[in-house]
């Protein structure tokens, strides 16, 4: 994509060029398949490929498609709602939106869906009686649930105390202006509010599957969409005009509130599991230190971006964002909360 925009950007007029990105998206995909292709099939040869759909395993895969999917897709099926609302917020909602969430599902990708991706198998070969499976489960949620809180508390702190930064740094060019990233940045805050809850949730969600109970995650995901819908629109549109703001600001109004119905799932989630498995220590000390060193790190960041003596985002960005996230790094490691378990094998795999 970014070959194509490089290449037809100088020669094509923008609609042109949009088609010019698609037809790239669609070749880049190709080629991310293909490019893995040669090592999957060196693990898997010979490898035999073989239609059956009368065998146990794939029905039970089919009848449990459906419920993964809609369950599994509930952040961005609560996106396409808020986009749907965002249209009628006029002029530049709909694109803001778009910015926002760009931003706000990359931790959601990064560490919410990769540490429940990488728990499910774990989860669901836990072998032995009710109580040890029961055990079992709850030592990965805690360990999962650890991981997930180190690395999308200070996501979260970042896009409200340092959003006009983050912002800036990627978009804060050509008609890009100043008072486009205020705005965007107050959209990204008000995805913040859910960020936590959604992806825990989603680590809730694989141990529900570990158990192979698809049902009780695609009623609570229902019932986010639902609340995320009903907020939305109470938030977007009535709410502005109450406060006396302009209607477009009703847009931060949409993402809190689906930041809200993300709450009502995970306690949901998390309620239902508890009454199977038993309760997973919350670690809510841990979380309120994650927390304070989150606040301070970036109070720190805040303090770095005003005494600046340039205001260009793609400098300011580096000098802000560096240190805060070097600053909660350290204090965290020091203290003995930090859970850098995935930023290893990470580093470790690019090795």
């Amino acid at each position: 994509m970014i070959a194509t925009l490089v290449w037809g950007g100088p020669h094509h007029a923008q609609p042109r060029l949009a088609v010019l990105l698609a037809i790239g998206s669609i070749i880049g995909s190709a080629l991310q398949f293909f490019v893995q292709l040669p090592t999957v099939l060196r693990f898997l040869w010979p490898l035999r490929l073989r239609l059956n759909f009368a065998g146990l395993h794939a029905r039970t895969v089919g009848r449990n498609f459906f419920p993964v999917f809609l369950s599994r897709g509930v952040v961005q099926i609560s996106a396409y709602v808020d986009s749907w609302l965002g249209s009628f917020l006029g002029t530049g909602a709909v694109a803001a939106l778009a910015y926002a969430q760009t931003l706000y599902t990359l931790p959601v990708s990064l560490f919410g869906m990769a540490v429940s991706a990488a728990e499910l198998p774990a989860m669901s070969s836990a072998l032995g009686s009710t109580t040890e499976i029961a055990a079992t489960l709850r030592e990965r949620l805690r360990a999962g649930l650890q991981q997930i809180a180190f690395f999308v508390i200070p996501s979260a702190v970042g896009f409200v105390l340092l959003g006009d930064v983050i912002v800036g740094f990627i978009y804060h060019t050509g008609h890009f202006l100043h008072a486009d990233v205020i705005f965007v940045w107050a959209v990204l805050a008000g995805s913040s509010v859910g960020l936590l809850a959604s992806t825990s949730g989603r680590l809730y969600s694989s141990a529900f599957y570990a158990l192979r109970d698809t049902r009780t995650p695609l009623n609570f995901a229902v019932l986010r969409v639902a609340l995320t819908l009903g907020l939305g629109y109470l938030c977007a549109l009535p709410l502005p005009r109450l406060l006396g703001l302009d209607q477009r600001w009703g847009t931060a109004g949409l993402t809190a509130s689906a930041g809200i119905a993300g709450w009502l799932e995970f306690l949901l989630l998390r309620a239902a599991m508890h009454k199977r498995i038993g309760a997973v220590p919350s670690g809510a000390s841990r979380i309120v230190r994650l927390w304070l060193v989150a606040v301070a790190a970036a109070a720190v960041g805040y303090g770095i971006k005003v005494v600046l003596p340039f205001h260009r985002p793609l400098l300011v960005g580096p000098c802000v964002l560096i240190p805060y996230a070097g600053i909660y790094l350290a204090v965290t490691q020091w203290m003995g909360i930090a859970s850098m378990g995935m930023l290893t094998r990470l580093l470790g795999r690019g090795r």
